[in-house]
C-alpha cells in the first residue's frame, strides 16, 4: 500500500513581507534561477550549473546575483524566505559511478543475488553480454536468517557482524547498505546491524526495511544500494546550500530560510530528509509539475512534455494525473520508489555532432557545461547548440552574454560557421554530396528531431495512447527550436510553449507542495480485509509523514 500527504506550506507560491523566494533546477549544463521578489515579480536567470573559473555553485551565485551581491558578501538570510530546488546531482552520481563506496551486507547464501540479478538480457540477440557495474564495493554475509512467517530460523551473530563491521570500517568504508530476507516484514535483524553500524562510526546506514518496505529481494536491495551510495554525495551538497544559507537545524539562531529539494515522485522536501533514492529526477520532476499546472491554467488537459535542456531530453505524457512508477530501471539499476514515468534520451543542446565511418550522429556523448558548445569559445565540440546558431534557431543577440573571461560576451558565432564548412568539406570529400555548412547543420538537426519524437512515441503510441488531441508542450533551454520538427514528426497540431518556458522546471519548483509518501507491505487477499483494518493501516502510513 502506498500513501502520499501534501503538507500544508507557510504561503503557497508567496513570499512574506520584504521577502525573496527563489525557485532553482540545477541541470547538467545551465542552472536556472527565478527569484520571486516581495512585490511578487520574477527575476529569471540562467547560469552554467559548472564555470569554476567564476564561481563555486551556480545555485549560490544565481542568489546572490538576484540580491545584487558582491562575491564577499554574506547571503542575508533575513531577505530570504523560500529556497526551492531540484539538481542533478545524485544522477550524475550515478550515471558516471561516482558515489561513495558502499559495503552491502545480505542475509547468508546471498553475497551475490543483486550481481545475478533477474537474469533478463536488455539484448537477447547480443553476443557480448556487458553487465552492469554493482554500486557497492564490498558484498559480505550475514549469520541470520528470519522465515516468511517471522520464525527466526538462524539467529543474528552480532559478535560476527560487528567484527566485519569493523572490519570494513578500517578498510574506510563509511556507508553501508543492509538486505535481509523477509526483512520487509521483520525487520528486527536489520534494526540491530544498524545499531552496530551506528556504534562503530558509519555515517549513511541504509535499511531496506526503512528504504523500500516491499517484497521482492532484489529491486528492494537495489533501492537499498542506491540510497547508501547517493546519499553521502547528495547531503555533502544539501548540507553546502544549508551551510551557505546559514541553516542550521542544531542551532536556533540559525536562519529561519526554508529549504526543500524536488524529489522524483513530484513533491518537495525539506533539505535534511532529502535521501538518494528519491533524488534520481529531481530536476525533471519539477519541469513536469511547471507543464501541468501551467498546461492546466491555460484549459489544456492533455499534453506531451517535451523537455530538452544542454545535456538530455526528458518527455513525459500527462493527461489530468501524473504518471507515476513504483519499479524504474536507471542506467542498468533497478529502483523500487515512486517516481514520474519520465523517459530520457542522449539529446540536449550539448550533445555532440560527429561524423564517423561516413555516417552522422547526434550524440549520445555531451560537451556539458564546461567546456560546452563550440560557440561557448571553450574549445568545445560541434553540438546541437551551435546547429541551432548557425541555422538561425538561436538568435546570439538573445542568448545570455555569460562566455568570455568576464563572463560578458556573446556566443561566438564566427568559429562555428568555420567548423561546419570544415565538416561539410569532409563530409563532400567522402561521398557525392553538395552540403554548404548550414545543410550539414540541418542534416543533424533531422537525426536529433528523429531520436527526441521516438522518445515521445515510446511513452504515448507505443503505451496505446492516441495523441491527436493531445498539445505538445516544449520547454527547457532548447524545446522551442525544436517544437515545430517535433510537432510535424508526430502529427500533433498543437504547440504550447509557457513565458517562461525556458525555465519551466525551476518553475515548476514553485508552484510545486512539499510532500511525503510512505509504503507498507500488505500480505493479505484484499477480500479479507475490513474497512477498520485498512482505516487503521492508512491511518498509521499517514502519522509517518508528519
Amino acid at each position: 500500500m502506498n500513501t502520499s500527504k501534501s503538507l500544508k506550506p507557510k504561503k503557497e507560491n508567496q513570499t512574506e513581507n520584504n521577502k525573496w523566494s527563489f525557485w532553482i533546477d540545477r541541470g547538467g549544463t545551465f542552472t536556472d534561477i527565478l527569484a520571486k521578489a516581495p512585490n511578487g515579480e520574477l527575476h529569471p536567470l540562467k547560469l552554467l550549473s559548472e564555470n569554476p573559473d567564476a564561481y563555486e555553485d551556480a545555485a549560490i551565485e544565481g542568489i546572490r546575483q538576484s540580491l545584487s551581491l558582491k562575491p564577499s558578501d554574506p547571503i542575508p538570510a533575513h531577505m530570504i524566505d523560500t529556497v526551492k530546488m531540484g539538481t542533478t546531482v545524485a544522477t550524475n552520481a550515478l550515471l558516471e559511478h561516482k558515489g561513495e563506496p558502499t559495503l552491502l551486507l545480505t542475509s547468508s547464501g546471498l553475497s551475490d543475488v543483486l550481481e545475478i540479478g533477474t537474469q533478463a538480457r536488455a539484448d537477447i540477440f547480443a553476443l557480448n553480454i556487458i553487465k552492469p557495474q554493482m554500486l557497492y564495493s564490498k558484498s559480505i554475509p550475514i549469520e541470520e536468517r528470519i522465515n516468511a512467517d517471522g520464525t527466526i530460523i538462524i539467529p543474528l551473530n552480532k559478535k560476527k557482524t560487528k567484527k566485519v563491521l569493523q572490519e570494513q570500517f578500517d578498510n574506510g568504508l563509511r556507508s553501508v547498505a543492509i538486505l535481509l530476507m523477509h526483512s520487509y516484514k521483520f525487520p528486527v535483524h536489520e534494526k540491530e546491524i544498524a545499531k552496530l553500524a551506528k556504534e562503530i562510526g558509519y555515517t549513511q546506514i541504509s535499511t531496506s526495511h526503512k528504504t523500500s518496505p516491499l517484497i521482492k529481494y532484489i529491486p528492494r536491495g537495489d533501492t537499498t544500494v542506491i540510497d547508501a551510495y547517493l546519499s553521502p554525495i547528495l547531503h555533502h551538497y544539501t548540507s553546502q546550500i544549508a551551510k551557505k544559507l546559514n541553516i542550521n537545524i542544531s542551532n536556533t539562531n540559525s536562519s529561519n530560510i526554508d529549504l526543500t529539494f524536488m524529489t522524483s515522485s513530484g513533491g518537495l522536501t525539506s533539505y535534511d530528509k532529502f535521501d538518494g533514492k528519491d533524488a534520481i529526477l529531481s530536476g525533471p520532476a519539477g519541469g513536469i509539475v511547471g507543464a501541468a499546472r501551467t498546461a492546466a491554467n491555460a484549459g489544456i488537459d492533455k499534453i506531451l512534455c517535451f523537455d530538452m535542456g544542454g545535456t538530455s531530453t526528458d518527455v513525459a505524457h500527462f493527461a489530468g494525473h501524473y504518471d507515476v512508477s513504483f519499479e524504474t530501471e536507471i542506467a542498468g539499476h533497478r529502483l523500487q520508489s515512486p517516481m514520474l514515468h519520465i523517459h530520457t534520451v542522449a539529446a540536449g543542446g550539448g550533445s555532440i555532432l560527429t561524423y564517423k565511418n561516413q555516417r552522422l550522429a547526434a550524440g549520445p556523448e555531451s560537451a556539458g557545461a564546461n567546456p560546452g558548445p563550440m560557440s561557448y569559445g571553450k574549445g568545445g565540440p560541434l553540438t546541437i547548440t551551435d546547429a541551432n546558431l548557425i541555422t538561425g534557431r538561436i538568435n546570439k543577440d538573445y542568448f545570455p552574454h555569460i562566455f568570455g573571461p568576464n563572463q560578458n560576451e556573446p556566443l561566438n558565432l564566427d568559429t562555428v560557421k568555420d567548423a561546419f564548412k570544415n565538416r561539410a568539406d569532409e563530409i563532400n570529400k567522402q561521398s557525392e554530396a553538395d552540403l554548404t555548412a548550414e545543410t550539414c547543420a540541418e542534416g543533424y538537426l533531422k537525426i536529433a528531431n528523429e531520436n527526441m519524437a521516438a522518445a515521445i512515441k515510446k511513452i504515448s503510441i507505443e503505451r496505446g495512447i492516441d495523441i491527436k488531441d493531445y498539445t505538445l508542450q516544449c520547454y527547457g533551454g532548447a524545446g522551442g527550436q525544436h517544437a515545430a520538427d517535433i510537432a510535424d514528426l508526430l502529427g500533433v497540431k498543437r504547440i504550447f510553449i509557457h513565458k517562461h518556458s525556458s525555465l519551466l522546471s525551476a518553475y515548476g519548483m514553485g508552484l510545486a507542495r512539499q510532500s511525503a509518501r510512505r509504503s507498507k507491505m500488505i500480505s493479505h487477499a484484499l477480500s479479507t480485509i475490513n474497512n477498520d483494518e485498512f482505516n487503521n493501516l492508512r491511518a498509521n502510513l499517514t502519522q509517518e509523514t508528519e
